[in-house]
């Protein structure tokens, strides 16, 4: 009995709330997404070669689409690998 009381007079536990992710090319007008842009898009791809979600780069689903196929027009290209590439230790 004891150890139920103490615990209620504790409270609540405090949580953690992530910030809102916010559209990065929404805020700024002038960056374009563009597929000749491979610095640009490479922040938005994997280790791997795959797209990030939405989750994780907070873009909006209008950005979303732009950024995927700007990514996979520099793919096809030869800008951006499509898979990782090679491990570091085999270079």
């Amino acid at each position: 009995m004891d150890q139920n009381e103490n615990e209620m007079e504790q409270g609540p536990e405090r949580r953690y709330y992530a910030r809102p992710k916010f559209c990065a090319f929404c805020g700024d007008k002038n960056m374009a997404i563009d597929y000749k842009m491979a610095d640009l898009l490479r922040r938005y791809v994997t280790d791997d070669g795959k797209i990030r979600p939405r989750r994780q780069t907070g873009t909006c689903a209008k950005h979303q689409r732009i950024l995927a196929s700007a990514v996979k027009r520099a793919r096809h290209i030869g800008l951006l690998p499509f898979s990782g590439g090679m491990p570091d230790n085999e270079r």
